[in-house]
């Protein structure tokens, strides 16, 4: 019992970093990467899909994301749908590619990022504690129950605050990251 609840909870805790590393990829950086992207939907035929379902995204340059709808009525639509995706990017159509350039970080915008991606790196430690805490509670209920001996859950419960002091760890070092990415010029 002890061992499989180890073993969901670490799965648990991993699911919750790569939450965090998704989150954090989401936020731009003053470089271009096609990741920005992914979550922007497009009105596909009356169903919204990803841009990336329905174009060939690319970077173009450093700066600047190049985006080719495989369709060419839906070079409007793709366009639209990055405007409206509140990321503060302004794509202008050349023929049939759509041309997604990157705005310089100011330096305003850059601490408004970090306080955006600390708030992402809280939440995901909030989480991981949560699963400490649901794994503590399940090793107290089968001590109750007498499913498993004092020694044993005293020493699983030391394991499993090993596991999130990790994973807490781990989540600094990418919260410092990308801080570093976001304040370099």
């Amino acid at each position: 019992m002890i061992p499989e609840l180890k073993k969901t909870t670490e799965q648990k805790m991993q699911k919750s970093l790569e939450a965090l590393k998704n989150d954090l990829g989401k936020v731009r950086t003053g470089r271009a990467h096609t990741g920005l992207l992914d979550h922007v939907m497009v009105d596909y035929y009356g169903t919204p899909t990803a841009v990336n379902q329905v174009a060939n995204v690319t970077l173009l340059d450093a700066r600047t994301i190049g985006v080719q709808p495989w369709e060419k009525n839906m070079v409007a639509k793709v366009e639209k749908a990055i405007r409206d995706a509140d990321l503060g990017l302004n794509p202008a159509t050349m023929g049939d590619v759509v041309r997604v350039p990157m705005p310089m970080l100011t330096e305003e915008r850059r601490k408004d990022l970090i306080k955006v991606v600390r708030s992402e790196a809280e939440n995901a430690r909030v989480a991981i504690r949560n699963l400490r805490r649901d794994a503590n509670n399940t090793l107290k209920e089968a001590l109750k129950a007498k499913e498993i001996p004092e020694d044993d859950e005293r020493r699983a419960q030391d394991d499993v605050q090993k596991l999130t002091d990790k994973f807490i760890a781990e989540a600094d070092k990418l919260l410092a990251q990308k801080e570093q990415e976001l304040m370099q010029v």
